[in-house]
């Protein structure tokens, strides 16, 4: 009945040697279509367990004063926090192994969807969020970290945030690492999707990971530099599309582009920011740079040399904050909107220069006021690593990933379809420029937009629309280990791996 597996697995940058994957294999008991939350909370407390602390002191329900506290506690998208957005039957907080193994088995009996949450950044809320009755599961109290300096290994439950994560590394070493995110408030299961990067929600619960830390200098060096379009932005913008897939595997390099208003006067225009991180101190990245983009004009003064982790406050926009923001989970970042929408694209061959003319205008319409677009680096090491080593395909041949975000404030959500419309049109526009059959997407900033599954069973020709842009050939392979962990479909959502091939 309900099976713990232990996998091991190996990337490149880190390796999952241990996880324990909650899964139903094969369940006999009928599901009910008219399943009560009564019915379930009757079977948990039916449900008889070994543990010291009571399942029942996990539970909250929307009777319950401390309910609302714990949904919105890790909503990190209030698009997704209105009243109209459909809520959980109950929210359950296990502190055991034991309380998952019941909750799965309470669910899955009563007919009831079971939504994971680790750290609440989804970006359409499905961790949080179903239109058919359903249960949260949420991992904060699956969150201790054990760093292994000697082995270079660290070992993370599923519920930690990034920032958790990063900040014990950081008390044991300054020159050990783990190549993530920047965003601190982003969760572990979050961050690996599931089986590393193969759908969050689709195959089960991952309670824990060892993963493989990397060596990183003391020292690192970041710099961003903004022009305008009166500065020349829109040819370095151009020149960049030639040149950042082609540095070092040492650099991160990516460019924003959003719109400002000229300083001294109310005349509006597009500033592009260029922002780089280096493995080595600045003496080594200068004469780099003046090398593979001179036009950039990159100066010592524009530079900061700073620790890997300083690295993280400064990419996540809390430069100025101490070291403990890390450990924050209720920290709402600002590296998008209170409440957004973001797709997202990938480019295999340059934009024309003219052609940014076209993507300003779109950034100039009354509704792109807190809208922002991302181009980030690929080359380097994705070149290296196979299409089919991990789900996620997008690797060489990829010049660049786009990120696509518009954001608007919490009281602005009832106008929320008013930037939607926006940014699908501006999604639309960009079409003839970037990856064609599929249309490629990242999974990561998930897009309900090109395709859902249906709130039954999900067939295989409707969920492949949506599934071939995320993990291309991939997805088929992805559908065969569904069908062997989870043949009945229990861990399912609006975009999870069908089981069948049909």
């Amino acid at each position: 009945m309900h099976k713990i597996s232990i996998s091991e697995m190996k990337t490149s940058y880190f390796s999952v040697s241990l996880f324990v994957l909650v899964v139903l294999i094969s369940l006999s008991w009928p599901i009910s279509a008219n399943a009560h939350g009564n019915n379930f909370l009757h079977c948990l407390s039916s449900f008889h367990s070994k543990d010291i602390f009571s399942i029942s002191e996990l539970i909250y329900t929307q009777n319950n004063s401390s309910y609302s506290n714990v949904l919105k506690s890790s909503i990190q998208n209030l698009r997704f926090s209105t009243p109209t957005t459909p809520k959980p039957l109950v929210i359950v907080t296990p502190l055991h192994t034991s309380h998952i193994q019941a909750t799965t088995y309470c669910s899955r009996k009563h007919g009831l969807q079971l939504r994971i949450r680790s750290g609440g950044h989804d970006f359409e809320g499905l961790s949080y969020v179903s239109e058919v009755p359903f249960i949260i599961v949420d991992l904060v109290n699956f969150r201790s970290v054990d760093i292994d300096v000697k082995n270079t290994i660290a070992w993370v439950q599923s519920g930690a945030i990034l920032g958790e994560f990063y900040y014990a590394i950081a008390q044991k070493s300054r020159t050990l690492a783990f190549p993530a995110g920047v965003c601190h408030t982003v969760g572990i299961e979050d961050l690996f999707w599931a089986i590393r990067g193969g759908g969050g929600g689709s195959f089960g619960i991952v309670l824990s990971w060892k993963v493989k830390l990397v060596s990183v200098p003391a020292t690192v060096t970041v710099f961003t530099i903004s022009k305008t379009l009166e500065q020349n932005a829109t040819k370095l913008v151009h020149r960049w599309q030639y040149v950042a897939h082609k540095l070092p595997g040492d650099i991160f390099s990516a460019v924003t582009m959003k719109r400002v208003n000229s300083s001294g006067d109310d005349k509006r225009t597009i500033l592009a920011s260029f922002s780089s991180f280096f493995l080595g101190g600045v003496n080594e990245l200068i004469p780099l740079m003046q090398e593979k983009f001179p036009e950039l004009g990159l100066a010592k003064e524009d530079c900061t040399e700073m620790s890997w982790i300083e690295s993280i406050l400064y990419f996540g926009r809390v430069q100025n904050k101490s070291l403990d923001i890390l450990l924050d989970r209720s920290y709402k970042t600002t590296l998008n909107g209170p409440s957004f929408k973001t797709k997202s694209d990938y480019v295999k061959k340059p934009i024309p220069e003219n052609a940014f003319q076209g993507i300003w205008s779109k950034l100039y319409e009354e509704d792109a006021e807190s809208a922002e677009v991302g181009f980030v680096a690929y080359g380097g090491k994705m070149d290296e690593i196979p299409e089919s080593a991990t789900p996620f395909p997008h690797r060489a041949g990829n010049l660049y990933k786009i990120a696509y975000t518009v954001g608007w404030q919490e009281e602005d959500n009832i106008q929320s379809q008013r930037y939607i419309s926006w940014i699908r049109k501006f999604y639309s526009f960009m079409s003839s420029f970037v990856s064609k059959s599929p249309r490629g997407a990242y999974i990561n900033y998930r897009d309900n937009d090109i395709g859902t599954n249906n709130k039954g069973n999900t067939s295989y020709a409707q969920a492949s629309i949506w599934g071939r842009k995320y993990f291309k050939k991939n997805f088929n392979k992805l559908v065969y280990v569904k069908r062997m962990i989870d043949p009945d479909n229990f861990f399912k959502h609006e975009q999870s791996i069908p089981p069948l091939l049909s």
